[in-house]
């Protein structure tokens, strides 16, 4: 298997300035949409999020996945509305600003480790996965266990989400598998 498969491949090997830009905003769409692809909870709404984060780091690249990323916290730190809800400085300092931050840490991971080589085979991939969204889990806790403390931030920041957020990983890996697929068939066909 390749080491590192990203959908946008074939845009050409030179890095080209609106491409990257068009990789970021389209990137920074997807991350503001699944905000609002969400299930109630209190504190912290369960979204779509932390999956898209997984992807972007997986399929984007370093650069292009920490870009997209850092991009989407400055559209919710100048006010627009690309959070689950509220937005700005204050909202990002509020219960959800420990998870946005393992947001951007999340992606640099899983990015670098697929850089590394770290996605070659889907087991070691699904490690990964694993890793960038305890990352996002784990300084969400943190965050939120300053606020409210460590029993109950684990109570409400963390447990009820354990089961959503292995689907998640499942999807994203799932995305790995489809992209592989994609890359496959395409390079049999052109041959």
């Amino acid at each position: 298997m390749q080491n590192t498969v990203t959908l946008f491949k074939d845009w050409g090997t030179r890095h080209s300035i609106i491409r990257d830009a068009a990789l970021v905003m389209v990137g920074s769409l997807l991350l503001a949409i699944s905000a609002k692809v969400q299930v109630p909870f209190w504190p912290v709404p369960m979204t779509m999020q932390t999956c898209i984060v997984l992807m972007i780091g997986a399929h984007a690249g370093f650069r292009i996945a920490g870009t997209t990323v850092l991009a989407y916290l400055a559209e919710g730190a100048m006010g627009f509305p690309v959070f689950s809800s509220g937005a700005g400085l204050a909202f990002m300092v509020g219960p959800t600003g420990g998870y946005l931050l393992g947001f951007l840490a999340s992606a640099l991971l899983v990015s670098g480790a697929f850089a590394k080589g770290f996605g070659r085979n889907l087991p070691m991939a699904l490690v990964v996965l694993l890793l960038g969204d305890t990352v996002i889990i784990g300084l969400g806790f943190a965050w939120l266990a300053t606020l409210i403390g460590p029993e109950k931030a684990l109570a409400v920041g963390v447990v009820p989400f354990i089961p959503a957020e292995a689907l998640k990983i499942a999807l994203a890996a799932a995305s790995l598998v489809a992209s592989r697929f994609w890359v496959q068939t395409r390079g049999n066909h052109s041959a």
